[in-house]
């Protein structure tokens, strides 16, 4: 039996306290898996991973801007998967965001493990942001509170992302954690919110975790955690 492995560069939690220089290249992590998401050297702008390729979301002006990302860029924190769908089916007409998320839930075994989500449809809405380079120092929870936001209508693309278990918060955001791609790749960004009109879902089995430091940064090496603190600024950015 194939095993799927979760590949996991980095913690959230590292990223919130203001560990923002990469120190993992995107060749690197595109080794790892074909699906997901992170964000890019001193967080500017959000990662999305989708069949296998890298693209940043940039906010700037009254469009995102979504590029191809070359293989030696560094990550501070992503996460991927070679997805593989478990459960895969067809959404005939319109839902919320919350409304299509309960229903791809009630298709999980348990709620403790974690699931990889591809979404690929038309969608009435979208609202997307992303994070604004920053230098390490400020933290996450204040950066993201001057982050810029867009959403558009009607447009077709793909949202890829990972459910993470309550037990794992801090390690990654518990619950969904979702960045979208257009098709013509103008617009993107991390998910805030959508109303899908159609599409088709895959949720895929995620059988283990690979999580791997950044052991050669001794920023990290020597940095001071305050773990309730970091759960505080997740919930406020996330």
């Amino acid at each position: 039996m194939e095993i799927n492995t979760l590949f996991q560069y980095n913690t959230l939690g590292a990223l919130m306290a203001g560990l923002y220089g990469g120190s993992l290249t995107v060749g690197e992590l595109l080794e790892h898996g074909d699906l997901g998401l992170g964000t890019l050297d001193s967080i500017d702008g959000e990662l999305i991973v989708l069949d296998g390729k890298a693209y940043q979301a940039k906010g700037s002006g009254d469009q995102p801007e979504v590029v191809e990302v070359a293989d030696e860029m560094k990550v501070p924190y992503a996460a991927v998967i070679h997805h593989q769908a478990e459960v895969i089916f067809r959404q005939r007409f319109p839902m919320t965001a919350e409304e299509l998320q309960k229903r791809i839930e009630s298709y999980y075994d348990g709620e403790n493990l974690f699931r990889s989500i591809k979404i690929v449809g038309d969608f009435t809405k979208m609202r997307v942001r992303m994070i604004p380079k920053s230098t390490s120092g400020e933290k996450f929870a204040d950066v993201a509170t001057h982050q810029p936001e867009y959403s558009t209508d009607n447009i077709s693309g793909t949202i890829v992302g990972i459910w993470t278990p309550e037990i794992f918060h801090g390690v990654s955001v518990a619950g969904y954690h979702l960045h979208f791609i257009s098709d013509d790749h103008s617009f993107g960004g991390h998910v805030m919110d959508y109303v899908i009109d159609h599409g088709i879902i895959e949720v895929g089995a995620v059988d283990q975790l690979d999580q791997r430091f950044p052991v050669q940064d001794r920023q990290y090496l020597f940095a001071k955690f305050n773990a309730q603190e970091i759960r505080k600024d997740i919930e406020k950015s996330e």
